[in-house]
């Protein structure tokens, strides 16, 4: 599937002349159709009716489930806003954090930030914003919160911690899950034996493109 990657990267570096080339598109198809009819090409369709019926059909029936597949995401918004961990932790009767790290990604007594980083987008089709934190609840439990988030959509985006600082890393990145929504704030918890020192960024990736839609590389809070 790294060539849709490698078609995606192409559509990058048209995407700023995508007005003139949909206007060239059109003319272009609107000539295609001129000459067709010119020529006689409705006449052969019409005297192989069935022939063509059966080809049209089987042509929209591979067409149209990847045509909404691959491109309908790109449209398509989803939001969704779930509690910080920290708020949770400070409405708790008694509630008192304390912090205090070891490494970049230490460990930490009680509900704390210990790192955090700003989305950006992988290039000007690929947008996107917002903050992340890495956050620890207790001993062993830590959480990765999207605050103010948004990027474009894509078909089947999933979230993971990447040992690279801007980008991600099939041999040593660790998933998170799907995206939950393309806007708003929410949390994915982490593996309780994931080495958190070892991961340097979140990211965002397109796993059936191999597209990197967003990263967020990690510093220390």
């Amino acid at each position: 599937m790294t060539v849709f990657g490698e078609l995606e990267g192409l559509i990058d570096d048209l995407y700023p002349y995508r007005v003139a080339l949909a206007i060239g598109a059109l003319l272009a198809l609107a000539a295609l159709l001129w000459v067709g009819y010119r020529r006689g090409w409705h006449l052969a369709i019409r005297r192989h009716g069935r022939s063509s019926v059966v080809i049209a059909a089987l042509a929209l029936a591979v067409l149209v489930p990847v045509g909404i597949y691959t491109f309908s995401p790109l449209w398509t918004r989803s939001e969704l806003n779930e509690a910080s961990p920290l708020e949770a932790a400070a409405a708790a009767p008694g509630a008192a954090a304390t912090a205090g790290t070891d490494g970049v990604l230490g460990a930490v007594a009680g509900p704390a930030v210990v790192a955090a980083g700003e989305f950006v987008g992988a290039d000007e089709f690929h947008f996107a914003e917002g903050r992340v934190q890495v956050i620890e609840t207790g001993p062993g439990q830590r959480m990765v919160r999207f605050e103010g988030f948004s990027v474009r959509n894509g078909p089947d985006l999933y979230v993971y911690l990447s040992p690279e600082a801007d980008g991600y890393d099939a041999a040593g990145s660790l998933e998170l899950g799907p995206l939950k929504a393309t806007d708003g704030a929410f949390n994915y918890e982490v593996p309780a034996d994931a080495d958190l020192a070892a991961y340097r960024s979140v990211v965002v990736w397109c796993r059936p493109f191999a597209v990197l839609f967003a990263a967020a590389p990690l510093t220390p809070a």
